[in-house]
């Protein structure tokens, strides 16, 4: 009998799963937080190198991303959880903004970006700021309002291009090839997982630069990798300064490529 309790803790998990799929981006210190007043401004990274100041009344998050020579990266962003927790920062995006700016202006100098699953926009936006040519920030048709309001907030309206593309669909004509596609905290609903893949494969050819940041937490995220591992391989980033703290809280930054 107890030899089957960790398969039906699993089926309950993946039963909920179905009901809720965001449950697991809401939880916080392995509790759910369920309060959307609390919800803007929960699950926030701590790493040293960013400021954060959230504004309950105007519900907006500015982040401070202190770069190479003091330099320093703001940006400001509307949360409204009403569209799910795509319009929430979570840490993954910090993560990946944070080690955007730590590699400094040339590393995305003229180049295009494409965020996928950009929700509010964050790490896209420190990539304009960064001198990226052009930025597309991607996400489903719920979210875009958000999305373009951010972009208005940041005035970036002539660098960052707000488009709708939904994982496991044709990659609109409007998009070009990307040099460098980001993506932070994709990994939480599993029927998502071949649609996300085929995607990235879609998007990406050998010459792509792909950054994936995730934060574990269940044991159904490996089936994503398993999926993931037939048109890419990938490594652990370790150039990032603020890597072994991040670690710590099960988030990892890998850099993909593609299979030939």
């Amino acid at each position: 009998m107890n030899a089957q309790l960790p398969d039906q803790a699993e089926a309950d998990e993946e039963r909920l799963d179905l009901i809720d799929p965001l449950r697991h981006l809401r939880m916080v210190n392995g509790q759910e937080n369920v309060g959307t007043d609390n919800l803007a401004s929960s699950e926030l990274s701590s790493l040293p190198d960013i400021d954060q100041e959230y504004s309950e009344n105007n519900r907006t998050l500015k982040l401070n991303f202190l770069g190479k020579q003091q330099n320093t990266i703001s940006v400001t962003i509307a949360v409204d959880a009403s569209p799910g927790c795509g319009g929430i920062v979570w840490p993954a995006g910090q993560i990946l903004s944070s080690y955007l700016v730590s590699r400094g202006q040339n590393f995305l100098h003229g180049k295009t970006v494409l965020e996928l699953g950009s929700g509010t926009g964050l790490v896209g936006f420190v990539a304009a700021k960064l001198g990226a040519s052009h930025v597309w920030i991607t996400d489903q048709k719920p979210l875009l309002d958000v999305m373009q309001r951010n972009v208005s907030i940041n005035d970036l309206n002539s660098s960052c291009t707000v488009s709708e593309l939904d994982w496991g669909t044709a990659i609109p004509a409007s998009i070009p090839q990307p040099d460098v596609v980001c993506a932070a905290d994709c990994v939480y609903f599993e029927p998502a997982f071949p649609l996300l893949v085929k995607t990235l494969s879609d998007l990406v050819d050998d010459k792509t630069e792909v950054l994936f940041c995730y934060k574990k937490r269940r044991k159904a995220d490996k089936r994503f990798f398993a999926l993931l591992k037939k048109k890419f391989t990938w490594k652990e980033v370790e150039d990032d300064p603020n890597r072994k703290i991040y670690n710590r809280e099960a988030i990892t930054l890998i850099r993909l490529s593609k299979l030939s």
